[in-house]
């Protein structure tokens, strides 16, 4: 606990890709920023644009958050990672989730199921390939090397990466909701990459948290928003949140909504829910409540913020992601924070 490093969060494209990346970069790295994040959903990968940014950009190191378990096999994304912190000077850090059953089982056809074990198989031959002890094995279940199952000609054979990676010890972080998935991270990872952190209610994620090692980091998107009405401020994060909460999951599974009922508002996170899945999109942003809005994200007049922010201060957050490409939004958190 103590000082806050400043990073960006640049998430995933919309239609079209972003047309400022370089600029907004090179900024962040000017600005004294740590890291810069990526994202992916069903268009953008998140490794592409980091290769480009880190062509441009000297010492921000290069974070995915986060890549999809279900979009590569773990050896194919050791390659990614070794490929890219090779060309980066040592810069990346590789951070991975699950995502839900509707992107997994829509957009890459494969099962959610175990998504704990899955992860610990993934990350176990990750970390294989980049220490390049010896040929890559695992006996699976879910990612079996060499494979013997349907389909196999029986002539597989444990390999070793031909290149040798730059680092063996990679940071890799895990972007995790629930509370076994956070206990994994505290365990198994270098670092935890939380939808949401609430300062007010440690409680929350503190028993998970108990048992992570020395310099394990948090990577913690938060809204920064200065203004004088702090209503009309937490607007842009209300809509965010009514989007989540309301509509990125099955209304059987949201895994946004379960977190927000952890957090202390479940009667609110349903009726969002609900109201979403009526088509009634602005009454569900409306229900979201201020206090949750307030509690995790930085909004209100600037000496507001400067007092808020010793809240995240006296939290085992290590860093704050900035989800924003402007400038000004940038340089005033640096003032503030760094």
């Amino acid at each position: 606990m103590g000082d806050l490093k400043l990073g960006l969060q640049l998430g995933y494209w919309g239609a079209q890709p972003h047309p400022d990346l370089i600029p907004v970069a090179q900024e962040a790295e000017k600005l004294g920023f740590d890291s810069i994040f990526t994202a992916e959903a069903w268009g953008s990968d998140a490794f592409t644009p980091l290769a480009w940014i880190g062509a441009h950009t000297s010492k921000i190191k290069l974070g995915t958050s986060v890549v999809q378990l279900s979009a590569r096999t773990p050896t194919a994304t050791a390659m990614a990672t070794l490929t890219l912190d090779h060309l980066s000077g040592g810069r990346v850090i590789l951070g991975l989730g699950v995502s839900g059953p509707q992107v997994v089982e829509g957009w890459y056809g494969q099962p959610f199921a175990k998504p704990l074990s899955r992860t610990r198989e993934y990350i176990g031959i990750i970390r294989q390939v980049l220490e390049r002890g010896g040929p890559v094995a695992n006996p699976g279940p879910h990612y079996p090397l060499p494979y013997r199952g349907e389909g196999s000609w029986g002539l597989g054979k444990p390999l070793r990466s031909i290149t040798h990676p730059l680092r063996a010890d990679v940071p890799i972080f895990m972007g995790a909701e629930g509370p076994k998935n956070v206990a994994l991270a505290a365990e198994i990872a270098d670092g935890w990459l939380p939808l949401y952190y609430s300062p007010y209610r440690q409680e929350v994620y503190a028993d998970q948290l108990a048992k992570a090692k020395p310099g394990f980091e948090i990577s913690q998107v938060v809204v920064l928003n200065i203004h004088d009405d702090v209503e009309e401020a937490l607007m842009p994060v209300k809509a965010s949140l009514g989007f989540y909460v309301g509509g990125m999951g099955a209304k059987k599974r949201n895994f946004h909504m379960e977190l927000m009922a952890r957090m202390g508002f479940e009667a609110e996170a349903q009726k969002i829910q609900e109201l979403f899945f009526e088509g009634k999109r602005a009454e569900a942003v409306a229900m979201v409540p201020s206090e949750f809005a307030d509690e995790i994200s930085l909004v209100g007049p600037i000496d507001r913020v400067r007092d808020r922010l010793q809240a995240w201060r006296d939290t085992p957050v290590t860093t704050l992601l900035l989800g924003t490409r402007d400038f000004a939004t940038m340089r005033t958190a640096a003032e503030l924070v760094l």
